[in-house]
Protein backbone atom coordinates (compact mmCIF):
# COMPACT_ATOMS: atom_id res chain seq x y z
CA UNK A 1 0.00 0.00 0.00
CA UNK A 2 1.60 2.94 -0.66
CA UNK A 3 -0.16 6.28 1.08
CA UNK A 4 1.30 9.65 1.31
CA UNK A 5 4.69 9.40 -0.38
CA UNK A 6 5.94 12.37 -1.32
CA UNK A 7 6.74 12.64 -5.09
CA UNK A 8 10.39 13.41 -5.68
CA UNK A 9 9.92 13.15 -9.47
CA UNK A 10 12.71 11.75 -11.83
CA UNK A 11 15.18 13.83 -9.58
CA UNK A 12 16.42 11.07 -7.92
CA UNK A 13 16.26 8.23 -9.75
CA UNK A 14 18.41 10.42 -12.39
CA UNK A 15 21.06 11.49 -9.70
CA UNK A 16 21.46 7.82 -8.79
CA UNK A 17 22.65 6.81 -12.45
CA UNK A 18 24.47 10.17 -12.39
CA UNK A 19 26.45 8.80 -9.67
CA UNK A 20 27.26 5.97 -11.06
CA UNK A 21 27.86 6.63 -14.21
CA UNK A 22 30.66 8.81 -12.87
CA UNK A 23 32.22 6.03 -10.80
CA UNK A 24 31.92 3.89 -13.70
CA UNK A 25 33.88 6.81 -15.91
CA UNK A 26 36.83 7.07 -13.57
CA UNK A 27 37.44 3.54 -14.17
CA UNK A 28 37.34 2.85 -9.90
CA UNK A 29 39.77 5.25 -9.77
CA UNK A 30 37.75 8.39 -8.33
CA UNK A 31 34.69 7.45 -5.71
CA UNK A 32 32.51 10.31 -5.76
CA UNK A 33 30.76 9.74 -2.28
CA UNK A 34 33.84 11.20 -0.90
CA UNK A 35 34.60 14.59 -3.26
CA UNK A 36 32.45 17.64 -1.90
CA UNK A 37 30.34 17.30 -4.77
CA UNK A 38 29.47 14.15 -4.20
CA UNK A 39 28.58 14.30 -0.88
CA UNK A 40 26.45 17.60 -1.33
CA UNK A 41 25.15 15.49 -3.92
CA UNK A 42 23.60 12.38 -1.91
CA UNK A 43 23.12 14.74 1.19
CA UNK A 44 20.71 16.66 -0.72
CA UNK A 45 17.87 14.40 -1.73
CA UNK A 46 15.07 14.65 0.97
CA UNK A 47 14.97 10.93 1.81
CA UNK A 48 17.95 10.34 2.92
CA UNK A 49 17.22 13.23 6.16
CA UNK A 50 16.31 13.01 9.52
CA UNK A 51 13.68 15.72 10.67
CA UNK A 52 14.42 18.66 13.07
CA UNK A 53 12.86 19.17 15.74
CA UNK A 54 10.90 22.14 14.02
CA UNK A 55 10.02 19.64 11.52
CA UNK A 56 8.43 17.32 13.47
CA UNK A 57 6.36 20.05 15.24
CA UNK A 58 5.24 20.82 11.85
CA UNK A 59 4.39 17.25 10.88
CA UNK A 60 2.48 16.79 13.47
CA UNK A 61 0.36 20.05 12.94
CA UNK A 62 -0.23 18.01 9.61
CA UNK A 63 -0.98 15.06 10.84
CA UNK A 64 1.51 13.59 8.98
CA UNK A 65 3.24 11.90 12.78
CA UNK A 66 1.20 11.37 15.38
CA UNK A 67 2.68 12.03 18.97
CA UNK A 68 -0.58 12.49 21.56
CA UNK A 69 -0.16 13.50 23.58
CA UNK A 70 2.36 16.29 21.57
CA UNK A 71 3.77 19.34 23.98
CA UNK A 72 6.09 21.54 22.43
CA UNK A 73 8.27 21.49 25.36
CA UNK A 74 9.52 18.13 24.72
CA UNK A 75 10.67 19.14 21.27
CA UNK A 76 14.55 18.80 21.06
CA UNK A 77 17.32 19.89 18.07
CA UNK A 78 16.07 16.83 15.70
CA UNK A 79 14.20 14.53 18.15
CA UNK A 80 11.09 14.78 20.48
CA UNK A 81 11.56 13.01 24.26
CA UNK A 82 8.73 10.24 25.20
CA UNK A 83 7.50 9.59 28.17
CA UNK A 84 7.28 6.43 30.20
CA UNK A 85 3.81 4.80 30.75
CA UNK A 86 2.60 3.62 34.08
CA UNK A 87 2.63 -0.24 33.89
CA UNK A 88 5.84 -2.59 33.07
CA UNK A 89 4.98 -6.61 32.30
CA UNK A 90 7.85 -9.14 33.68
CA UNK A 91 7.75 -12.80 32.63
CA UNK A 92 7.05 -15.06 35.20
CA UNK A 93 9.76 -17.74 33.81
CA UNK A 94 13.31 -17.96 33.73
CA UNK A 95 14.03 -19.95 30.95
CA UNK A 96 11.81 -18.61 28.02
CA UNK A 97 10.34 -20.40 25.49
CA UNK A 98 10.16 -18.82 21.63
CA UNK A 99 8.22 -21.70 20.63
CA UNK A 100 5.23 -21.31 22.89
CA UNK A 101 3.34 -18.11 24.34
CA UNK A 102 5.82 -17.10 27.79
CA UNK A 103 3.46 -16.43 30.89
CA UNK A 104 3.69 -12.29 31.89
CA UNK A 105 2.26 -10.29 34.87
CA UNK A 106 1.67 -6.60 35.39
CA UNK A 107 3.07 -4.36 37.51
CA UNK A 108 1.38 -0.78 37.90
CA UNK A 109 4.31 2.07 39.01
CA UNK A 110 3.40 3.15 42.48
CA UNK A 111 3.31 7.48 42.68
CA UNK A 112 6.77 6.84 44.90
CA UNK A 113 8.23 5.07 42.09
CA UNK A 114 9.65 1.35 41.66
CA UNK A 115 12.95 0.17 41.63
CA UNK A 116 14.01 -2.08 38.62
CA UNK A 117 16.57 -4.90 39.43
CA UNK A 118 19.65 -5.83 37.11
CA UNK A 119 18.94 -9.50 36.48
CA UNK A 120 15.16 -8.66 35.44
CA UNK A 121 13.53 -7.42 31.62
CA UNK A 122 10.52 -5.67 32.52
CA UNK A 123 8.72 -4.50 29.42
CA UNK A 124 7.55 -1.43 30.09
CA UNK A 125 5.76 1.24 27.38
CA UNK A 126 5.79 5.13 25.63
CA UNK A 127 3.37 7.16 27.83
CA UNK A 128 2.43 8.45 24.04
CA UNK A 129 0.48 6.81 21.11
CA UNK A 130 3.24 7.15 18.26
CA UNK A 131 3.54 6.54 14.76
CA UNK A 132 3.73 7.71 11.24
CA UNK A 133 2.79 6.55 7.70
CA UNK A 134 5.20 8.81 5.93
CA UNK A 135 8.09 8.89 8.30
CA UNK A 136 10.20 5.93 10.09
CA UNK A 137 11.07 6.52 13.79
CA UNK A 138 13.82 5.02 15.47
CA UNK A 139 13.74 5.32 18.97
CA UNK A 140 16.95 5.74 21.72
CA UNK A 141 17.28 6.58 25.22
CA UNK A 142 18.00 9.95 26.72
CA UNK A 143 21.56 10.96 27.17
CA UNK A 144 20.51 11.36 30.56
CA UNK A 145 19.23 8.26 31.31
CA UNK A 146 21.73 6.14 29.71
CA UNK A 147 24.49 8.06 32.33
CA UNK A 148 22.52 6.23 34.91
CA UNK A 149 22.79 2.97 33.44
CA UNK A 150 19.69 2.06 31.75
CA UNK A 151 18.67 0.81 28.60
CA UNK A 152 15.62 1.02 27.34
CA UNK A 153 15.52 -1.40 24.61
CA UNK A 154 17.46 -4.51 23.55
CA UNK A 155 18.51 -4.00 19.68
CA UNK A 156 14.68 -2.98 18.71
CA UNK A 157 15.21 0.54 18.04
CA UNK A 158 13.42 0.53 14.23
CA UNK A 159 9.60 0.99 14.36
CA UNK A 160 7.85 0.05 10.90
CA UNK A 161 6.39 2.76 9.15
CA UNK A 162 3.11 2.65 9.65
CA UNK A 163 2.80 1.50 13.33
CA UNK A 164 1.21 3.51 15.45
CA UNK A 165 1.24 2.60 19.08
CA UNK A 166 2.14 3.08 22.52
CA UNK A 167 5.76 1.62 22.07
CA UNK A 168 6.75 -1.61 24.32
CA UNK A 169 10.12 -0.40 25.94
CA UNK A 170 12.55 -3.29 26.89
CA UNK A 171 14.22 -2.11 30.21
CA UNK A 172 17.02 -3.22 31.14
CA UNK A 173 19.47 -1.79 34.29
CA UNK A 174 23.25 -2.11 35.13
CA UNK A 175 22.60 -1.73 38.23
CA UNK A 176 19.61 -1.03 40.52
CA UNK A 177 17.92 2.08 39.56
CA UNK A 178 14.11 3.54 40.72
CA UNK A 179 11.82 4.68 38.06
CA UNK A 180 8.48 6.79 37.62
CA UNK A 181 5.64 6.89 35.54
CA UNK A 182 5.82 9.68 33.86
CA UNK A 183 9.52 10.38 33.30
CA UNK A 184 10.83 11.48 30.16
CA UNK A 185 13.18 8.24 29.51
CA UNK A 186 13.58 8.57 25.64
CA UNK A 187 13.67 10.33 22.42
CA UNK A 188 11.93 9.48 19.07
CA UNK A 189 13.61 10.68 15.65
CA UNK A 190 11.63 10.22 12.28
CA UNK A 191 13.10 9.56 8.92
CA UNK A 192 12.46 10.22 5.08
CA UNK A 193 12.30 6.74 3.41
CA UNK A 194 12.86 6.15 -0.25
CA UNK A 195 10.98 3.76 -2.71
CA UNK A 196 7.14 2.97 -2.25
CA UNK A 197 5.82 2.70 1.24
CA UNK A 198 4.22 -0.28 2.35
CA UNK A 199 2.90 0.32 6.00
CA UNK A 200 3.19 -1.60 8.80
CA UNK A 201 0.30 -4.53 9.69
CA UNK A 202 2.21 -7.01 11.78
CA UNK A 203 1.35 -8.51 14.97
CA UNK A 204 1.53 -5.23 17.45
CA UNK A 205 -0.44 -3.14 15.33
CA UNK A 206 -2.52 -0.95 17.85
CA UNK A 207 -0.66 -1.95 21.02
CA UNK A 208 -1.45 -0.35 24.45
CA UNK A 209 0.62 -0.70 27.40
CA UNK A 210 3.69 -3.57 27.43
CA UNK A 211 2.99 -5.71 24.70
CA UNK A 212 4.41 -9.80 25.66
CA UNK A 213 7.06 -11.04 22.70
CA UNK A 214 4.51 -12.72 19.91
CA UNK A 215 7.47 -15.08 18.31
CA UNK A 216 5.88 -18.01 18.93
CA UNK A 217 3.35 -16.63 16.34
CA UNK A 218 6.18 -17.15 13.64
CA UNK A 219 6.95 -20.67 14.15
Amino acid sequence: MRRGLPDFGSGVAGAEAGKHKKFSDAGGSQNPWLSDAGRTDFFSHEQCMILTGTKIQEKVLQKKIIIDPFYPSQINPNSYDFRLGKTLRIYKETILDPKRENETSIIEIPEEGYILRPEILYLGHTEEVMGSDWYVPIIRGRSSIGRIGLFIHITADLIDIGSINQWTLQLHCVQPIRIYAGMLIGQVTFWNVDGEITLYQGKYQGSRGPTASQIHRDF
